[in-house]
């Protein structure tokens, strides 16, 4: 079974940056101790400040459907989830070569 590379981008609304920041910052913290994290990385975007992205790594589907469940992952989307501009873009990827 091969790993599942997941990124997702999390648009802050201007002035909320902060609170969005440190949601996604706890987050990172509680899900690198998921079993089938193989890795969980958080970035915010130089060329759209206010844009965080996660570039995550899991063992597979199932490891990832257990961190859509969890509950640090609903604490974090109930923290931010007012402060966001637009839905976050959930983007599985699948190798091209």
């Amino acid at each position: 079974m091969s790993n599942l590379h997941v990124v997702a981008t999390i648009p802050a609304k201007p002035g909320s940056e902060n609170t969005v920041r440190a949601a996604l910052t706890a987050l990172v913290e509680e899900s690198r101790k998921e079993d089938g994290c193989v890795s969980y990385d958080l970035f915010e975007s130089e060329s759209a400040p206010g844009t965080f992205v996660t570039v995550e790594v899991w063992s597979g589907q199932e490891a990832l459907d257990a961190h859509m469940r969890s509950p640090h992952l609903r604490e974090a989307a109930g923290t931010f989830g007012s402060h966001l501009a637009a839905a976050p873009g959930i983007h599985p990827l699948r190798p091209v070569s």
